[in-house]
């Protein structure tokens, strides 16, 4: 006998003590245990990542369970088969001869199956005078039913991380999409900011996704991403009153402040006393803690509101605020309550609300409740619309500004 390789019971091929530890495992199958083959051969399937399998292994091992003629593998049955490589070539789609070879090793090497030869080497079955089977040299698919439950766990595993990456690389795209989205209506609008900055950033993070093989990889693109995006939103709400779209916005404020017969509130007198006794000062203080956020960004997140505007689009804030109007006295807001919002709001942050209003009117059942709850809140300053668009922006799928 050469040094290396063993002759009894495993054949005169040369084996690693690893192999040899699997034959003896294998030989010890529980009593009457009967299992699918094909339902072992899927679970094989899924797990191939586990077991280091290439699909040319699974197509060879498909055609060694279609020479063993039953369903089920049972304990006590013959569970050798013994084609020959030209049979196994044909039934495993064709493949080359030096490939068939390696793959049954690797189907070796990983457990799958074991080899039993025969004296010379060859694959035969032996047959008493009965034509009964008596014994057979070959491939043993013992592995397959002593394993069955362990290949099982790691099928479903391989389920669950494949699922879990499924859902990294999901939330990985919704949060690319947001983050340029942001910075789309951003640079529309002219927002101040450093957004050159925040999108090289944004590229170099994305730039790594084509690289990142493994769930651990693509998690961390996604807590960096989930930080930008963070960053990009904050960016865009701590950005105050500094900048309008045009000058009429001004004069709006001026008008509404000053209950001037141009406002789009003349309709809408209210004394300090009806205000609860706020001050024009406590006003003023609430307006300024109310970011502003772009038209462009708005009309995004709330489309509805453009069929409102003049000849159904809406190209600036003082359009807008007119067709706020509208809506507010068609969801039933009461005067009272859309001008205490302009007050606290700003005009156009209060005419913004109302468009998120009309957005999600199936949700709200009381609009003007909604409102003065909103208003309250950031009189307290725990409000800010930021999150509201954000929520909107990314439940219409970012459409398109519809603008004149």
């Amino acid at each position: 006998m050469q040094t290396g390789s063993v002759t009894t019971p495993f054949g005169r091929r040369p084996m690693t003590l690893a192999l040899i530890k699997g034959q003896i495992e294998s030989a010890d199958i529980k009593p009457g245990k009967s299992v699918d083959k094909w339902r072992i051969y899927r679970d094989v399937c899924e797990a191939r990542a586990f077991l280091g399998l290439r699909d040319r292994a699974l197509s060879v091992l498909n055609a060694l369970l279609s020479f063993y003629p039953e369903t089920n593998l049972v304990d006590g049955n013959k569970l050798v088969v013994f084609p020959s490589n030209a049979q196994l070539s044909t039934r495993a789609n064709g493949i080359a001869g030096t490939t068939l070879r390696e793959n049954l090793a690797v189907l070796v090497n990983a457990g799958i199956i074991h080899r039993k030869d025969s004296p010379n080497g060859k694959r035969y079955a032996r047959k008493d005078r009965a034509g009964d089977l008596q014994d057979a040299f070959g491939f043993s698919l013992a592995p397959l039913l002593a394993r069955s439950e362990e290949l099982a766990r790691l099928a479903q595993q391989a389920a669950a991380d494949r699922q879990h990456l499924k859902v990294i690389k999901e939330k990985i795209s919704l949060c690319r999409r947001d983050i340029r989205k942001i910075l789309t209506a951003a640079m529309e609008e002219g927002a101040s900011g450093d957004w050159g900055k925040i999108e090289a950033h944004y590229v170099g993070v994305v730039a790594q996704i084509s690289k990142a093989r493994t769930a651990d990889a693509l998690s961390g693109i996604l807590d960096e991403l989930s930080m930008l995006f963070e960053e990009t939103l904050n960016a865009l709400e701590n950005q105050l009153n500094s900048e309008k779209s045009d000058t009429n916005d001004d004069v709006e404020r001026q008008h509404i402040q000053n209950s001037n017969t141009e406002s789009i509130h003349e309709s809408e007198p209210r004394s300090e006393k009806e205000q609860g006794g706020k001050s024009s000062q406590a006003i003023r203080q609430s307006n300024e803690a109310i970011k502003a956020f772009p038209l462009g960004l708005v009309l995004r997140a709330c489309p509805e509101v453009t069929l409102y505007g003049p000849n159904g689009t809406i190209s600036s804030w003082r359009e807008l605020m007119s067709a706020a109007i509208t809506v507010r006295s068609m969801l039933g807001v009461s005067p009272s309550a859309y001008q205490d919002a302009c007050d606290t709001m700003g005009p156009e942050m209060a005419a913004a609300a109302i468009a998120c209003i009309l957005e999600r009117g199936g949700h709200i059942s009381s609009a003007g409740g909604y409102l003065r709850d909103l208003t309250r809140r950031a009189e307290k300053g725990e409000f800010s619309l930021g999150p509201m668009l954000m929520a909107l922006v990314r439940a219409n799928g970012g459409g398109e500004q519809k603008t004149g």
